[in-house]
């Protein structure tokens, strides 16, 4: 039984740059910089028949390629903080593409996230570390500054059940289409 979610991939020296913010948080477990990724829909633990079928939907997407930007480090988990994130600036053609991904698995018979979708990359997972020390690793290294990076396609990744994050596998690529400029 797979367990799948779509996502994009970052590209290398951009991943080689977030991996240079590890370290500063005693018991953090960094993610890897092969296993950075942006989740666009976690769909979980599913038989193999489902699992052909949302392989199959999603071959059915149509969006332009896009360029992202990282706008800050931050954490998840107000109260007790459970992961070091770089999140990614608001754009309108990720979020577009992630509202296909979610519409797609619910009418394949998948229930809806229940989370809002707040576009990320893990950098490290937490636990029990106090939020003063989240605090502290943010207030030194908080101003991420990256240069946009372009986005050519989404995958199907498949993961095993493990604490840390990955290793993810790239079970199938979609592309997306070259920019096509139109004129009034």
């Amino acid at each position: 039984m797979p367990r799948l979610f779509t996502g994009l991939e970052i590209p290398a020296d951009i991943a080689q740059r977030l991996s240079l913010l590890r370290g500063g948080i005693p018991g953090a477990r960094w993610i890897d910089a092969e296993n950075f990724h942006v989740t666009l829909r976690f769909i979980g633990d599913i038989d193999d028949r489902t699992a052909d079928e949302v392989a199959d939907a999603l071959a059915r997407v149509r969006r332009n390629e896009l360029d992202l930007q990282f706008s800050s480090l931050d954490s998840f988990g107000n109260a007790k903080p459970h992961s070091i994130v770089a999140r990614i600036a608001p754009s309108r053609a990720l979020s577009e593409l992630q509202a296909e991904h979610e519409r797609i698995l619910q009418r394949i018979g998948l229930p809806p996230e229940g989370r809002k979708y707040t576009p990320h990359v893990t950098l490290a997972r937490l636990r029990n570390t106090p939020h003063r020390d989240v605090a502290a690793y943010l207030a030194v290294r908080g101003g991420l500054l990256s240069a946009a990076f372009h986005v050519t396609r989404f995958v199907l990744f498949s993961s095993k059940a493990s604490k840390g994050g990955g290793p993810y596998i790239v079970e199938q690529a979609y592309p997306l289409a070259e920019l096509v400029e139109t004129r009034p």
